[in-house]
Order: structure tokens, then C-alpha cells, then sequence
């Protein structure tokens, strides 16, 4: 214990990081600036060889961060799963989606698991960062990493838990600034966890057990999912009684106390708010607990992209156009603004509802040329060019991501037809009944 601290300390550990994509890199090039060596693993060769050239595949962190860590030549990413034993803390930032009956899929988490339990040796620091539910790190992670090597955790390697915070291209929390939550399986597991990330993070907040670190991230994107939802149902609600729900939300927002304002959109995106609720909903079910909340939040949520289609129907119907004859352009397709991150986005849902109506659909996005192979998603289409001439050969255009990028008034003035779920059309409309909301 003491000779890790001290190698934390003076800089002298190695960091691991397993899973160099919007969480691993940044802490890996975080790492490297705080003056330690750092080894990132990634299964994909690809991501691994552009790294080692300095390259960057991810808009919002910039070709010069990656080449400045590379140039340090402290940061040395891998596939060679092989020299795990090597680093003296390991970092596990893999992803945890849900299988096609919405339960938690562990399968990247025990994987990479066994990748470690392989090499582990005697001293090492293990942290698992991968969103789950309360218990993962000591009920699979811990007990896989014991049986394969004979050792014990907080006595031979130490193990703990830390949330990833990531909030993609927001200037103002990066990974260094934004408070660390540490949980670990003994109080010397959360020493060494707390040591190594208070060496990067300006500050540590250190919580009685794993379980708990694992809860506190829940908490955060549960909170999220609720009150997105309750604003969502709003929004259908507002727009049957002829409400405008962004104007009622700017009134409410000027209460200076006991008032968050959220905003009603097509529907949840990203990897945490639409997945993570339902890790706690599974493992509530051990306890025979019902979590209605959480449940109906994401009913209401994963309903939005067919209410999004439904305002699209009715728009093409006031103008005698029925949707299966109809050309569509999605306008964004990553799931927020100014990122190229398209995980679980709701433009995704959207284009699959439209196709499978009949409608000729095409999508732009200035952060998304091709849309990749996805999980779920194997679409095969790339980015259709904003000019006018295109603009105007389709008969209804839906934002569904509103990019600081987009120019609103030349897409207004082109287009027949707009479907704006973000409102953000609403400073550039003239009343021509071009605009409808959604």
C-alpha cells in the first residue's frame, strides 16, 4: 500500500486505461499531463494506430491533445492485452448498454475482467468506471478478479469504483475540473483510488463503499430522466391546449429558488440518461421493489420519436401529402448539439420510423459525414449538403439536434416545411404556418 502511494505520488506508477473512447481518452491524456506514464488499451486496431499517430477520432477532443500526450512519449495506446500486468493502476471505462429486454448487459465489463484477472499481480490498483448497478464492482468484478488469480482484494491488489463524469465539448468542466466520486471495497482501496485521481481532478469526493459511488451515478442520470420526462408530458400536454411549453418554461425559470428548468426534445440520447435508469430498475427487482417513477420517466421518453413522426404526419396532411410519398431531411443526427457522439441518439429512431412508413429520408449533420455501424443501427447514409436547391426538393425538413453550425434563417428561407423540436426556429419564423413545433 504505502510503496503505491508513494509511486502515485512521485509519479513513478503507470496508469492502465481500458477503453480509449469518450470517457478512457481523455483520462489518458488527463494522465499524461499530470506527468504519469500511461498505457491505453482499445480492442479496435484502428483507433489504436490513429492514436499512435496523433490523430483523434472524436470531434471535441482536438488532433493536438492527443498528439501533444503522444509526443510526451508517456502515452502509449495498445491492443495488446497481454501487458496488463505492466501498468501499476487500472482503469476500466467500457461500455454497459442494455440487451433487447432493457436488462443490463455486463458482457464488456467481465470481459475486460478476465483480460485483467489474467495478468493481475500483487500491489495493483483496479477501478471500474463503467456506469452499473449498486453491487456490480463487488458481486462480479471483485469475486471474478479473486478466483482466477488466488488473491484478495484489499489485502493483495485493491479495487474500487469511480463514475465517469463526462459531459462531451462542454468548455467549462473538463475531466480535471469536475469532482471525482471514489468508492472503495476497503478504506486502503479507497485511499490508493482517492490518491490516484486526486493527482489529476481538483477535487475527490470519497464515499463509504463502491455500492454507494455506483448509486450516486444513477442518482444523477435518473434525476435527469424523471424530470426530462415530467417535461416531455408537459409538452404534449401544453400543446393540446394551445400552450407554448418554452415560453411557460422561461416564466418558471425566472423563480430564483426551488425551480431547474429541462426542456422537452424528440426524445433521450447519449450513453447514460436513457440506459442507466433501467440498470437500477433490474436490480430492483432482487428486492422485489417496483420503481414506477423510473419506469413511466422512460416510457414517456421513449415515446417522443413517434410523437415527433406523428407531428411530422400531420404537418404533411395540412399540406395533402401523405407521409409514404413524402421526402424527409433530418437535420442532426448525433444526440446533442455540437458533438459527433450518435449513441442512442433519437435521430436514429426517428429515421427508422419514417423509412418504415413509406418516407424517402435523408439526413445532414456538419459533425456526422456517414453514420457508422451502430449496435442497433446499420443505416448506410452520409450527410446530404444544406443548399437551397436541395433544401427546397424536400418536403418537410425535422430538427432534431440544433447545432450551433446549423444557419437557421438561410434552412427557414429554403425550406417548405420545418418540424423544430428544440425551438430553435422560433427567433427566424414569420408566421407563414412554415413552422410547426414537435
Amino acid at each position: 500500500m504505502k510503496k503505491l502511494l508513494d509511486d502515485i505520488k512521485s509519479r513513478k506508477a503507470i496508469v492502465g486505461i481500458i477503453g480509449l473512447g469518450y470517457v478512457g481518452l481523455p483520462l489518458a491524456i488527463a494522465f499524461t499531463a499530470a506527468g504519469f506514464r500511461v498505457k491505453g488499451y482499445d480492442l479496435d486496431p484502428e483507433k489504436v494506430a490513429k492514436l499512435a499517430k496523433g490523430g483523434s477520432y472524436i470531434k471535441h477532443i482536438p488532433a493536438k491533445s492527443v498528439k501533444g500526450a503522444i509526443s510526451t512519449g508517456r502515452f502509449e495506446p495498445t491492443s495488446d492485452f497481454t501487458t496488463l500486468g505492466t501498468p501499476d493502476c487500472i482503469i476500466i471505462c467500457v461500455p454497459t448498454p442494455l440487451n433487447g429486454n432493457k436488462a443490463p448487459d455486463l458482457s464488456y465489463v467481465i470481459a475486460t475482467a478476465e483480460e485483467v484477472a489474467a495478468t493481475l499481480r500483487k500491489g495493483q490498483l483496479v477501478v471500474l468506471e463503467s456506469t452499473t448497478y449498486p453491487g456490480t464492482t463487488e458481486e462480479e468484478v471483485l469475486p471474478l478478479l479473486e478466483k482466477r488469480t488466488g488473491l484478495k482484494g484489499g489485502r493483495d491488489f485493491f479495487i474500487a469504483f469511480s463514475p465517469e463524469r463526462e459531459d462531451p465539448n462542454n468548455a467549462e468542466y473538463t475531466t480535471c475540473t469536475i469532482p471525482k466520486v471514489v468508492g472503495g471495497y476497503t478504506e486502503d482501496c479507497l485511499k490508493a483510488a482517492s490518491a490516484l485521481y486526486g493527482s489529476v481532478v481538483k477535487r475527490v469526493v470519497p464515499v463509504s463503499s463502491t455500492r454507494v459511488a455506483e448509486a450516486a451515478k444513477l442518482l444523477e442520470n435518473i434525476f435527469r430522466c424523471v424530470n426530462i420526462a415530467m417535461v416531455n408530458e408537459l409538452k404534449l400536454l401544453f400543446d393540446k391546449m394551445g400552450i407554448n411549453v418554452w415560453e411557460v418554461i422561461g416564466a418558471a425559470s425566472t423563480k430564483p429558488f426551488g425551480f431547474m428548468p429541462f426542456y422537452p426534445g424528440p426524445g433521450l440520447g447519449g450513453h447514460c440518461i436513457p440506459i442507466d435508469p433501467f440498470y437500477l430498475t433490474w436490480k430492483a427487482r432482487e428486492y422485489d421493489f417496483h420503481t414506477k417513477f423510473i419506469e413511466l420517466a422512460g416510457e414517456i421518453n421513449t415515446y417522443m420519436p413517434y410523437y415527433v413522426v406523428e407531428r411530422v404526419v400531420a404537418a404533411l396532411n395540412s399540406r395533402d401529402k401523405p407521409l409514404h410519398a413524402a421526402r424527409v431531411l433530418v437535420l442532426g443526427i448525433a444526440y446533442k448539439k455540437n458533438v459527433d457522439d450518435m449513441r442512442e441518439s433519437p435521430a436514429l429512431k426517428i429515421i427508422e420510423i419514417l423509412k418504415a412508413s413509406g418516407a424517402t429520408v435523408d439526413y445532414c449533420d456538419p459533425h456526422v459525414p456517414k453514420i457508422p455501424k451502430l449496435r442497433k443501427y446499420d443505416l448506410k447514409m452520409s450527410s446530404a449538403p444544406l443548399t437551397p436547391e436541395n433544401l427546397v426538393s424536400y418536403d418537410c425538413a425535422v430538427l432534431v439536434t440544433d447545432h450551433s453550425d446549423f444557419d437557421y434563417e438561410f434552412i427557414y428561407k429554403h425550406s417548405n416545411m420545418l418540424i423544430d423540436t428544440r425551438n430553435a426556429f422560433a427567433h427566424v419564423a414569420d408566421g407563414d404556418r412554415k413552422l410547426f413545433a414537435a
